[in-house]
């Protein structure tokens, strides 16, 4: 089988580079080692910069999106008895949408389907030949038989545990990694949200979020140890927990109900360099993980479709390489900004096992500045909602 570029990993990523492609006559495969059940299964942040939207937009698959996505023109942050709002839309003009990754992926695989674009699910055994070279392609297994795909281009969307990253040499790539010292136990429930807007809270028992998919399903998070586990938590256990980390107020709103799903994620800050190895390209999660606090995992993902896309574009239309060649660069100057930001508003909202008195006075010192500061309000704006591309 032949086509100009293989996309491994059919998550948003993957799926939404197929489709930009595709608009602009550009060919794809799409290997997926998972059902498209399994992907639609999993459970994901979904808070949408603008530079997201648009991508949506361009890729055609962007009318649900803004029939039922929220827009959210800011934030709530809490600490103490202290609660303060940043409105994105009145310092940069720009507000973030809340729309469930979940379905984001089901338009994007709407939309592939629709254009008959190839995905091949269920495949085993996938490994990169010749990116080195000026000839790759792709092995897989798929339903017992061995098939081989010749491409002009890989784009490595396949995640931290895929392949693609592994198939650049050790002596080339370079990794930096930070593994925070506690994880974010997340329950799904059908409740209205205790808040039209987000509220992030910095309690002495820990974080807690409160964040939301629609108007009567709520997803909420509260800062866990790594020892835990979720059938260490109840239900009744988790509610009570939540309402001791929030304000008061916001706690006598809170509606409670039975979780629908749970469970705990690690917090991890991760980048290799390069992103680019002969004509393998990776996204997304494949080259960098963001701990979740900022929200920037699916939007950087994004911002490297952007850019790849643009790359390819310009290579098919006019044979210039000036976009593939300047990928990873590129990228990666966005990327480790996010990383920046998601590092900090992380250190600003967490408790970490060994914060020293003096610690716990900056942090709040910090977040007094934050309160109180127009500035501050505007760079953490403008980082919230996105930094243009």
């Amino acid at each position: 089988m032949k086509t100009q570029v293989a996309i491994i990993g059919g998550g948003p990523s993957g799926l939404l580079l197929a489709q930009l492609l595709l608009r602009h006559g550009i060919d794809s495969v799409v290997l997926e080692r998972k059902t498209k059940k399994y992907v639609l299964g999993r459970i994901r942040a979904g808070v949408l910069e603008q530079g997201l939207v648009r991508l949506m937009e361009e890729a055609g698959c962007a009318e649900r999106l803004h029939a039922e996505g929220h827009v959210h023109d800011g934030t709530l942050i809490a600490y103490g008895d202290e609660m303060f709002r940043i409105d994105f839309t009145a310092l940069t003009g720009t507000p973030v949408i809340v729309y469930g990754q979940t379905e984001l992926t089901r338009d994007l695989y709407a939309a592939r389907e629709a254009a008959g674009g190839s995905i091949e699910f269920e495949v085993e055994d996938v490994a990169i030949h010749g990116a080195d070279t000026d000839a790759p392609h792709v092995t897989y297994r798929k339903d017992g038989s061995d098939h081989r795909l010749d491409c002009d281009f890989v784009a490595g969307c396949d995640g931290f545990h895929g392949i693609s990253r592994q198939t650049i040499p050790l002596d080339v790539r370079r990794e930096y990694e930070k593994v925070y010292p506690f994880g974010w136990l997340g329950i799904l429930s059908e409740t209205p949200p205790v808040n039209e807007e987000l509220i992030y809270a910095n309690s002495p028992r820990g974080f807690a979020l409160c964040s939301m998919r629609n108007e009567n399903l709520s997803r909420y998070y509260i800062q866990c140890s790594l020892s835990d586990k979720p059938e260490d938590w109840t239900d009744d256990a988790f509610w009570q927990e939540l309402e001791r980390r929030i304000p008061a107020d916001q706690a006598a709103r809170l509606v409670t109900g039975p979780s629908i799903e749970k469970s705990i994620a690690p917090l991890r800050s991760f980048v290799t360099e390069p992103m680019r190895w002969g004509r393998l390209f990776l996204c997304g999660d494949a080259a960098h993980i963001v701990p979740p606090t900022g929200a920037k995992g699916l939007n950087t993902a994004a911002s490297d479709v952007h850019y790849l896309n643009s790359g390819l574009r310009a290579f098919y239309e006019t044979g210039a390489t000036d976009g593939i060649d300047s990928y990873s660069a590129r990228a990666l100057a966005r990327v480790w900004k996010a990383e920046r930001f998601s590092w900090w508003f992380s250190s600003l909202m967490h408790r970490y096992p060994d914060q020293s008195d003096f610690d716990l006075k900056i942090q709040v010192a910090d977040l007094d500045f934050l309160r109180t500061n127009e500035a501050a309000h505007k760079a953490m704006a403008e980082n919230y909602v996105g930094l243009p591309y």
